[in-house]
């Protein structure tokens, strides 16, 4: 008797099991099919933007990005039915329309066309690029618009966080962070902020620093924008190797006794400036044949080259330099021998 009652003991617990597991077996079914097909409760049917960047774009972790943003509720179901579905779908970096109403299969079709694109985009900044140029670059990159470039690059208050340079507070100014935005081949994506861009810039040219650069300042009575304005000019007149520092030189020499710059790259900029709409009197403040000293802010983003030609400077009697028609440099010390010298070699 004993035995008989263990066996129907041993088979109640099996056949409970049996319908536990069938239980189970048909809400996981639900569970998993509702998923799938979007029958999906309790979450809000509104279209969503999610944002998928490069080294995030494989099966495994956008099904984390649609877990993690309510529109799946199984990231492990949807990684193993695109598996099996979509094998060798490839998602693109940007932003992408989703609700929790869609199926698996109508978020892998939205998946296959994003509304902006973020591919990451290799883009290289050369030395003396001023911010018209670089905006450009941007724009043809499909970074971010030309027009939004500029705009971001007077909003000073944007970049506190990650620069802590001392930025004249001047109307004249045409673009404040002009000088700042340091040339080097950069990671960035298609589509971007442009504060964001800004950002990294302004961060490469911080990292660049070098103690000498503020010795310098503090010996000569310079701001580190006046030193990178300076550097500016000098990195527009620079053609060549081996010259930037005697070019330095005639300027620091003009500056030192009050005589005027009078660099030709400057009226370039100038000219940008007035295509750009700027005033007369924001125009003529970037002009050295009008100007006392320094322009009102520097005229392209110089290299560290360049920034260092104008710290460590020769030390010369010169006054006056030009080039010749071969791009060589002939330096005076004053305005006789520089006639003399352009008579001699050329350079119109």
């Amino acid at each position: 008797m004993q035995k008989k009652k263990s066996n129907i003991s041993s088979l109640f617990l099996i056949v409970s099991f049996i319908i536990v597991l069938a239980v189970i077996s048909v809400f996981a079914y639900k569970y998993v099919t509702d998923d799938i097909n979007g029958n999906r409760t309790n979450e809000s049917n509104d279209i969503k933007c999610i944002v998928i960047l490069d080294g995030s774009n494989d099966i495994y972790d956008v099904s984390l990005t649609l877990e993690n943003s309510y529109i799946i509720k199984n990231s492990t179901v949807w990684s193993y039915w695109m598996d099996n579905k979509y094998p060798d779908m490839e998602i693109v970096p940007g932003e992408y329309s989703v609700s929790a109403d869609m199926s698996y299969d109508e978020i892998a079709k939205s998946l296959k066309n994003p509304i902006v694109t973020h591919r990451r985009v290799s883009v290289c900044i050369p030395e003396g690029f001023d911010v018209f140029k670089i905006a450009s670059v941007l724009d043809e990159k499909g970074v971010c618009s030309y027009d939004d470039f500029l705009s971001a690059c007077n909003d000073v208050s944007l970049y506190e966080a990650v620069f802590d340079q001392t930025l004249p507070s001047n109307d004249k100014v045409a673009y404040s962070l002009e000088g700042f935005l340091f040339p080097a081949t950069y990671d960035f994506y298609e589509n971007m902020e442009p504060a964001k861009i800004i950002d990294d810039m302004l961060c490469a040219f911080s990292e660049r620093i070098k103690p000498e650069w503020n010795g310098f300042c503090d010996k000569n009575g310079y701001t580190m924008y006046e030193l990178v304005t300076l550097a500016s000019i000098v990195e527009r007149e620079t053609l060549g190797e081996g010259v930037a520092q005697n070019i330095a030189s005639v300027f620091i020499n003009r500056l030192n006794i009050g005589q005027k710059l009078q660099s030709d790259v400057t009226i370039d900029y100038g000219n940008k400036l007035r295509s750009a709409g700027f005033e007369d009197e924001v125009v003529f403040s970037y002009n050295t044949y009008k100007c006392s000293a320094l322009p009102s802010g520097p005229i392209c983003n110089p290299g560290v080259e360049n920034i260092d030609a104008v710290v460590n400077h020769n030390d010369t009697d010169y006054f006056y330099f030009f080039s010749d028609l071969q791009n060589e440099f002939h330096f005076a010390k004053d305005y006789d021998e520089f006639e003399q010298l352009k008579q001699k070699y050329p350079w119109q």
